[in-house]
């Protein structure tokens, strides 16, 4: 890498801002080569105060400024109105004055989704911005979104959010041909409601270079069925909640049967390091980039711990260094022609009840 790479941060952003962000940054310099840089968004005396106990990042980052901060229940609404000279603005508007190549923050959901929108526009004709986030499985890791971006989505969307996904899948994983498949109530044609049909119908029928697979259920995303699944943010975010839940469930349990005796108490001495694996390999991936705008966004859990914040780095870092954004643009072109090419769904019956798969 002999350019410089600038990632610019929400410093001040999640539950815990900078005592959390900035030893993120700190991990990310000794991981990263020389010419990445970065530009810290925040109340200028605590980040340098920060700063002041870590001299490796010297040289590395410069501070910027921000009077204001967003908060975590601040409505998208208030936050567009509001938002301009927070740290979350800054750190997003460094992109489109061409000052950072992407920007990464633990802030609030809605308002980064609705300030990323605004301010770096939608690419590619696309209408709305997904959250894609990684779910481990037995072959390693799952593409999977939306995760919470989007409520309600239409059979386009939900199109637009499989090209997105195989794109950013082969950018962020190094596969050729990412599987793609659509999240439904089962696998047979007939289920799920309207939208998700009429998507299924145009990734089997139309022209577009995917290599989908149809529906997947519930327990595939897990099992590695497909690379990508593919949902509407509404079931998305529950799907991703239920999993963080039992995989903090798992890990408790866990934790308190090893400390229910002696025994057990020095096993789990020794297999402490397998037991952090263990917990590291249940949890989805802290990072969900923002696919679809004019830049590259990565929102990162508002509890993030600083190991998470430092992996979103990592892979803001690796989005930045592909052409990802390239291929989900090649892949939009297609899309108008295979929404006409397409045969009709008149033939499509109403909605069956969800039941269990045969």
């Amino acid at each position: 890498m002999t350019q410089p790479l600038v990632i610019s941060i929400d410093a001040m952003g999640g539950d815990h801002g900078p005592p959390v962000v900035i030893p993120a940054v700190v991990r990310a310099i000794a991981a990263l080569p020389g010419s990445v840089r970065f530009l810290l968004h925040g109340d200028e005396a605590t980040i340098a105060a920060a700063l002041a106990r870590h001299t490796a990042a010297a040289g590395r980052v410069e501070i910027r400024h921000s009077e204001r901060v967003i908060a975590m229940d601040e409505k998208p609404a208030q936050a567009l109105r509001r938002g301009k000279g927070t740290s979350m603005w800054n750190a997003v508007e460094a992109i489109r004055e061409g000052q950072a190549h992407a920007a990464v923050s633990a802030g609030n959901t809605g308002a980064l989704v609705a300030i990323s929108k605004l301010i770096l526009r939608m690419a590619a004709d696309l209408e709305r911005p997904a959250l894609v986030t990684g779910m481990p499985t037995p072959r390693g890791v799952t593409t999977f979104l939306d995760a919470g971006a989007n409520i309600d989505c239409d059979a386009e969307r939900l199109v637009e959010f499989a090209i997105m996904g195989e794109a950013f899948h082969r950018a962020a994983h190094g596969v050729p041909r990412p599987t793609v498949g659509l999240l439904n109530v089962g696998s047979e044609e007939m289920k799920g409601h309207q939208e998700v049909r009429e998507a299924h119908r145009v990734l089997r029928e139309g022209k577009i270079d995917l290599d989908y697979r149809g529906f997947v259920e519930g327990d595939d995303i897990t099992l590695g069925a497909v690379d990508v699944v593919v949902t509407d943010g509404f079931t998305g975010n529950v799907a991703l909640k239920a999993m963080e839940g039992a995989a903090r469930f798992i890990t408790a349990e866990l934790r308190t049967a090893l400390a229910s005796d002696l025994g057990a108490s020095l096993g789990a001495m020794l297999a402490r390091p397998a037991l952090r694996r263990f917990r590291d390999r249940l949890s989805p991936t802290p990072a969900a980039p923002l696919l679809g705008l004019n830049g590259i966004v990565l929102k990162c859990h508002g509890g993030a711990s600083d190991r998470d914040f430092a992996q979103a780095i990592q892979l803001a870092v690796d989005l930045a260094g592909s052409d990802f954004a390239a291929e989900i643009e090649r892949n939009m072109r297609r899309l108008p022609a295979a929404l006409a090419e397409a045969a009709p769904s008149d033939e499509i019956a109403p909605t069956d009840q969800p039941g269990p798969s045969a």
